[in-house]
């Protein structure tokens, strides 16, 4: 491990690295801030945009939100929302035999943790995490396209995940005359 940056022995003045660290730290910082504004949660969702010569289109990572939950609009002529919302859903089975510490014996219950709380009443122990990773909450992302669009004409999918969405460009008004009469 060296005492001394790389930018130290190099010539390069434009050194690009760290920026682009920078830039992600403040990413992950204004990702984690909002969690101290209580129930409010949101997250951004990453999109590709490619266009083509008669069309736009977006792809969208929104893992585990159903169809449902998504709703897309056109707030303006040339401007594309799209808004939506997960939670956390989660479905237990029984552990293997054997995975549990303490494994139940036949006829036996099994132990639960109980929490008493100062009034003494009692209530289920409530769930530990270790890491939550997973995006959760409301997002929105808004699309602002240069040229007019045929708003008719939108398509969107959603396979394994990936929301397509097509945006077909509005065909060019070609000119005429107009003769007085």
């Amino acid at each position: 491990m060296s005492l001394f940056p790389r930018s130290f022995f190099s010539n390069d003045q434009f050194s690009f690295p760290p920026i682009f660290r920078l830039l992600d730290e403040f990413d992950h910082y204004s990702r984690t801030s909002d969690r101290g504004l209580g129930s409010f949660k949101s997250f951004t969702p990453k999109f590709d945009i490619k266009e083509h010569k008669d069309s736009y289109e977006l792809q969208g990572e929104l893992p585990g939100i159903d169809q449902k939950d998504i709703d897309i609009e056109f707030t303006e002529a040339t401007t594309l929302t799209i808004k939506g919302r997960t939670e956390h859903s989660y479905s237990s089975s029984a552990p293997p035999r054997g995975f549990i510490e303490g494994e139940v014996k036949n006829g036996e219950e099994p132990s639960k943790t109980v929490i008493k709380s100062e009034e003494g009443k009692s209530s289920q122990a409530v769930e530990k995490y270790w890491v939550r990773e997973r995006s959760v909450g409301e997002f929105s992302r808004s699309f602002g396209f240069p040229t007019a669009i045929d708003q008719d004409n939108v398509k969107a999918s959603m396979k394994n995940g990936i929301l397509s969405i097509i945006v077909p460009k509005a065909q060019k008004q070609s000119s005429r005359k107009i003769t007085i009469g």
